[in-house]
């Protein structure tokens, strides 16, 4: 469904923002193992979405891990701003049993939330909810809620909308980019009609 939707992106000046994301010359295996990717660049600027595209253990997942300090590269170097991260199973991502208010308080500053919420079509009531009495679609708003209240230049989107309906998939990723203003997206995804739909960029492992 969402490729046959119009990109609705707002498609600024991306090129002259700064960098939120660089990646020289990296390459990394786990143990034992032929490397996953070799010599691979990439750059992600403010106001931009950038797909990495690829099949199961093509190294998509290693990579965030290597942006997030979990994992060394073998070379290479990575620089990296200020980031957050949205996961691809919004009820895992979240305490069972505290409401999600309490929760995003626990990690940022939720001053100022509730013009967020009207931004991302969040009625506040329901952050005094636990996460298992909302929808998936309305938790996954709560989590890009968590992500922007953290401030981030750098937004790491881990699968985030694969275990949503097509519907919901493009009401949430049309929520998500009308904040490019604030940071660069880096976005994992084997769902090709996605990336098409919502990037600047593709790269292919």
């Amino acid at each position: 469904m969402i490729s046959q939707l119009t990109n609705i992106k707002f498609m600024g000046k991306a090129m002259q923002e700064p960098s939120v994301l660089e990646i020289e010359h990296l390459s990394f295996a786990y143990k034992n193992s032929p490397l996953l990717f070799s010599d691979l660049c990439l750059h992600v600027r403010r106001g931009e979405v950038v797909s990495i595209l690829g099949p199961s253990g093509s190294g998509k997942s290693t990579i965030f891990e290597l942006i997030n300090q979990n994992l060394k590269p073998k070379t290479g170097n990575i620089k990296r701003a200020k980031l957050a991260q949205i996961f691809q199973d919004p009820y895992t991502s979240f305490h069972p049993t505290y409401t999600i208010l309490n929760q995003i308080n626990d990690v940022c500053n939720i001053k100022n939330y509730k013009e967020l919420c009207k931004s991302l079509e969040i009625a506040p009531s329901l952050l005094e909810k636990k996460p298992h009495e909302l929808s998936g679609g309305q938790l996954q708003r709560c989590s890009i809620l968590r992500a922007l209240l953290m401030q981030p230049k750098l937004i790491l989107a881990d699968e985030p909308t694969s275990a949503l309906d097509n519907l919901t998939q493009f009401e949430v990723m049309k929520l998500l980019i009308k904040f490019l203003d604030r940071a660069g997206i880096l976005l994992i995804t084997h769902d090709e009609d996605l990336a098409s739909w919502c990037s600047d960029r593709v790269v292919r492992l």
